[in-house]
């Protein structure tokens, strides 16, 4: 089979031609196979695609055409009225991100007091000072005026969990660059609870070159150094 070890980009799949050599020709949206209404997806065109395989195979139908470029996954479930986010709402959006990073942080350290894994060792050292740390403000729904003041009392505990998703995030490849398909995965699940991370990482993006730095993602979250 040449097409087993025959790479193709999303949207794409490997066919054979007469000759037996592979190449990548768009996938089918129709042949699709199906998917379950939890892994439906909605496209920034707002239809909803029975998952990101119909959402790319038509994206690649496209390719070289306007709306080809234009569509990209929007965020994970079927496509619903998403509210406009407020001057007052973007500027409330680091807090509740900051702390949200701090304690997924957290989360993955306690798994791996049983089962080590998620963390590396660095990792699991750097959390590990957060996690014991007494003055530490624990998970929960808290309001915008108690975020605030932690954040201020306990600047340091911010620092690394706002370092750790960028460098999560830029994986392709690694240059200290966030593009917008690196910004995806962690965007396209938020979007429907958080309606205000399109805006946030649209204005985190300061010289409007489509790139986030890491100079940028660290202003945007108000870690100085």
């Amino acid at each position: 089979d040449t097409c087993r070890n025959f790479h193709c980009k999303r949207g794409k799949v490997c066919h054979a031609d007469k000759q037996g050599k592979p190449h990548c020709i768009c996938q089918d949206p129709a042949a699709c196979p199906p998917t379950k209404d939890y892994e439906h997806v909605c496209g920034t065109d707002n239809k909803t695609y029975d998952g990101t395989c119909q959402l790319f195979g038509t994206k690649c139908q496209l390719e070289g055409t306007k709306m080809g470029r234009q569509l990209h996954l929007d965020y994970m479930g079927s496509c619903k009225y998403i509210p406009p986010c407020t001057d007052y709402e973007v500027d409330q959006f680091p807090l509740r991100m900051r702390d949200w990073l701090k304690n997924i942080l957290i989360q993955y350290y306690e798994c791996d007091l049983n089962t080590s894994g998620i963390l590396t060792e660095k990792q699991r050292n750097k959390v590990k000072k957060i996690y014991q740390n007494d003055k530490r403000l624990v998970a929960g729904d808290h309001p915008v005026e108690l975020l605030l003041h932690d954040f201020e009392k306990n600047y340091h505990m911010y620092v690394y969990p706002v370092h750790w998703q960028f460098h999560q995030l830029d994986q392709h490849p690694v240059d200290r660059l966030l593009t917008h398909s690196e910004l995806a995965p962690l965007r396209a699940s938020l979007v429907p609870m958080e309606h205000c991370i399109t805006r946030f990482f649209q204005e985190c993006d300061g010289d409007q070159d489509k790139l986030i730095a890491l100079k940028e993602w660290c202003h945007c979250f108000g870690i100085k150094e």
